[in-house]
């Protein structure tokens, strides 16, 4: 019995020791499956490269196509006899994804084939429809790594199949909605000759939707957002789209900072919401929204990441120019006036940042350098969508080129849609450029070069400046860098157009509202006052080349408009009577005694400080900013973001030498607890603000406490209110013609691209850098493309798996670093800083 017994507990104990070696082999099988899954490289297909041909004149990318397509066949066949609910789906969205793929192939291979025709020059290739092709690649191989992540590990003892159907079903509806854009890039092609990316006729958006089905845009911001871009950025993009959506909690249920983080939390477990929200919010959110979220990084902790990370400068001054008449000299030696610009909000101060490594004899405010005066100045727009942001947004990368160039930058902090539309941005730009042609000595620099450069709505804004220059016969600028250019302000339709319906950074609603807010705000307003303006609109010079038409030209405001002045424009022609009617209109400090000039009026100010007639705080600033400015944040900073005591003197004295100090960074230290030699006045003063702050934070939270757990007034919504909070929680589906219900003139100084040839025949050596998955790649092509056509010298750069607006990430992602500095480097050869290489075939 004992042996029988022995015999037993021999064979249970060698059952056990079997199911762990199998428990153990399948967990090894499994992890081991997971480390190479981990190890896959899922970068997204290369533009440069997805039209290249091999020998035999199949695509090398139709091997992945066939790949892909064998995969979902595999998995399909395992999954079939899985009678479970989860297993039956796997295998229906395995055998959808194999459909989609024999359906889009075709498509695509279309695409691909004519796609070179369109580049600027074998030497870049870049168009929309390589960047298309693209993106379907980028989403062969993203569904292709999950396929096989699904056969590796589907036998595994801890494999989710409840994961992976929602991952599938979410590559399925990507390459189907793929498919329907590829049917809209047919009809481009047909509306258009090979080479021209705008259609040659007259062909609305909405003719163009038409032509296929509704394209479905959830499931872009979804599981399978960002998956077109590198890896480094997709956290990055997926970090902006759950706060997207967390905003927008707060913002339309009149929350704040602290009910959007109670909120927003479930939109990064939850990606089908998160893209629910998204393209909810693209489709319904106003314009104000749009400002609102984007001016997150005008906030006080975000305004301290430039002196944290980037490159130390020795002066980051405001300077506001004085809204006075300028004398500047034509080419021709004639002396024209300038008057400053009064279109929508009337006279005010226009602010620029003055941005340098180091201090120069002359420069403004300093008088202890040695140092002498640049040759070259960068003349700088930011970007923002001409609706939000400013220069101190993109001061992280403004630093970087400032330290790498080792010449000033002037950075225009102009007015911002939809208070103030086009053309008023447009004005002060070239009013600050007449500014900068009588101070070289005030910006640092002997004015022989000067370059200008813009990202986005500041490369429109400075291409537009430069023909507006060019139309006067003032001194050209000596070279031009633009940065994701939009040169063609309007929707006309075209293949990198369509990319918008999938950017997380600039979705589809608000690029459009963008473009209405700027160049169309009244299109549903007093049609007499536009009919009024236009007729009043008048050239600065009307025999020169080019002019815009009567019906083209700028708008000037209207009387009905409250508490703005009507005066003559600065591209108006100037007479005694204007110049008298000017002054009437200065009152208050924006009167100045006819003693002061141009250049001792420019008041010098830390960015807090206010002064002259600047214009008040935008309400969707003041609202994103109020709860750390009222509870944390109760002071002022200088530019480098440290605070500055309000409670100091209140004779003034003392906020005068705080904020003239506050614009010298090099060499001084940030503010720090103070140590026994600074006394302890100064260390009661820094407890007692601690203590405040704190105070601050804890009333914030006990009333925020309070409303959820107590009784509100109950405040009723307006009818708009409740359909836009109605429309940001439904699962809608609609066409996004129904945004492009307006259109734009073609006016030269809106849309550079169409500018007489004439004029831009004068155009500076010009160098353009954008991204393949840019809704205004097409944009820079084909003002390249005309530029070339003229005998320009031009050249294009595009770079891969980068979003629009690339610069402003360059602290985080290694790859939009490195674009920044090829921005240097162009910019170098446009100042000639460098031995540039000899231009051949019309490029730098």
């Amino acid at each position: 019995m004992s042996n029988l017994s022995s015999i037993k507990d021999d064979k249970k104990s060698g059952l056990l020791h079997t199911m762990r070696l199998k428990f153990i082999t399948r967990g090894v099988r499994f992890a081991s499956s997971t480390l190479k899954i981990m190890e896959f490289s899922d970068p997204p297909a290369s533009a440069s490269y997805c039209c290249a041909e091999s020998n035999d004149g199949i695509p090398p990318t139709f091997a992945m196509y066939e790949a892909l397509k064998d995969s979902c066949q595999n998995n399909a066949t395992f999954f079939k006899p899985d009678d479970t609910e989860n297993g039956q789906r796997l295998y229906q969205g395995f055998m959808t994804l194999s459909d989609h793929i024999e359906t889009v192939w075709p498509l695509v291979d279309h695409v691909r084939k004519v796609a070179p025709q369109y580049d600027f020059d074998t030497k870049s290739p870049g168009n929309g429809y390589r960047s298309f092709v693209s993106v379907v690649d980028s989403c062969v191989l993203y569904s292709l790594k999950l396929s096989r992540q699904v056969s590796t590990g589907r036998e595994a003892l801890l494999f989710r199949k409840s994961h992976f159907v929602k991952e599938i079903e979410s590559c399925g509806q990507l390459l189907a909605s793929l498919g329907t854009c590829l049917h809209h890039l047919q009809t481009l092609l047909g509306w258009a000759p090979p080479g021209e990316l705008f259609p040659t006729e007259h062909h609305t958006p909405e003719e163009l939707f038409s032509q296929a089905d509704t394209i479905n845009q959830y499931c872009f911001y979804g599981r399978c957002l960002g998956f077109q871009f590198i890896p480094s950025m997709r956290g990055i993009l997926k970090g902006i789209s759950i706060c997207m959506a967390g905003f927008s909690e707060a913002y339309y249920c009149h929350g704040n900072v602290i009910s959007s983080v109670w909120t927003g939390g479930q939109y990064l477990i939850n990606p089908e919401l998160r893209a629910r929200r998204i393209v909810n919010i693209s489709q319904s959110a106003s314009i104000e929204f749009c400002k609102a979220f984007w001016f997150l990084a005008e906030s006080e902790i975000m305004k301290r990441v430039p002196s944290l990370m980037s490159s130390t400068v020795a002066v980051n001054k405001i300077i506001t120019i004085p809204p006075e008449p300028l004398t500047v000299t034509t080419l021709e030696d004639k002396e024209i006036t300038v008057l400053p610009p009064t279109v929508h909000i009337g006279l005010q101060g226009l602010n620029i940042r003055l941005i340098s490594v180091n201090k120069r004899v002359g420069m403004a405010g300093e008088s202890s350098s040695s140092l002498p005066p640049s040759d070259g100045v960068l003349f700088h727009c930011h970007g923002g969508g001409f609706v939000a942001q400013s220069s101190k947004s993109h001061e992280t990368y403004l630093r970087d080129w400032a330290a790498k160039l080792n010449v000033p930058i002037m950075s225009i902090d102009y007015s911002l849609a939809p208070q103030a539309p086009f053309p008023r941005a447009l004005e002060e730009v070239y009013y600050a450029y007449c500014w900068l042609l009588n101070n070289f000595k005030t910006v640092g620099t002997t004015g022989k070069r000067i370059v200008f450069a813009g990202d986005s709505a500041g490369a429109n804004l400075v291409a537009a400046c430069t023909v507006k220059i060019l139309s006067t016969g003032l001194r050209k600028p000596d070279g031009m860098f633009l940065a994701y250019a939009p040169l063609n302000v309007n929707f006309v339709p075209s293949p990198a157009r369509l990319l918008c319906l999938m950017d997380p950074i600039l979705p589809f609603g608000f690029m459009m509202r963008c473009l209405k807010a700027y160049a169309s705000p009244n299109m549903s307003g007093n049609s007499k006052d536009s009919k009024d303006d236009k007729e009043n609109n008048q050239s600065v010079l009307p025999n020169t080349t080019s002019t815009p038409s009567d019906t083209n030209g700028f708008l000037k405001v209207s009387q009905s408009q409250e508490g703005i002045s009507e005066g003559p424009s600065s591209f108006e022609e100037v007479s005694p009577s204007d110049l008298a009617e000017l002054q009437a209109h200065k009152s208050g400090s924006e009167r100045r005694k006819s003693s002061d000039t141009t250049i001792s009026a420019a008041s010098l100010q830390s960015e807090h400080t206010v002064t002259g007639t600047t214009p008040p705080e935008d309400k969707s600033q003041q609202y994103v900013t109020d709860f750390l400015e009222r509870y944390v944040l109760d002071s002022d900073t200088d530019s480098e973001g440290r605070k500055l005591n309000r409670a100091a003197n209140n004779d003034g004295s003392q906020r005068e030498i705080e904020s003239e100090n506050s614009s010298t960074l090099v060499a001084e230290k940030p503010l720090t607890v103070p140590t026994e030699e600074e006394g302890p006045d100064n260390r009661m003063k820094i407890k007692t603000r601690i203590s405040e702050a704190a105070t601050g934070f804890m009333g914030a939270m006990q009333t925020r406490l309070a409303y959820i757990t107590g009784s509100s007034a109950i405040v009723r919504p307006t009818q708009e209110d409740l359909a836009v909070r109605t429309n940001l929680d439904a699962l809608i589906a609609r066409s996004p013609s129904e945004e492009f219900i307006f259109s734009v003139p073609r006016d030269p100084y809106l849309s550079p691209y169409w500018a007489d040839d004439e004029l831009l025949k004068m155009f500076p050596p010009v160098r353009i850098l954008t991204v393949h998955l840019d809704p205004c790649l097409d944009d820079c092509v084909m003002f390249a493309k005309k530029l070339k056509t003229l005998g320009n010298v031009v050249g294009i750069e595009v770079l891969e798996g980068l979003p629009h607006g690339f610069l402003n990430f360059s602290l985080m992602v290694k790859e939009a670093n490195e674009g920044s500095k090829l921005c240097v480097e162009r910019m170098k050869q446009l100042f000639d800083l460098d031995a540039a290489p000899a231009a051949a075939d019309n490029q730098l």
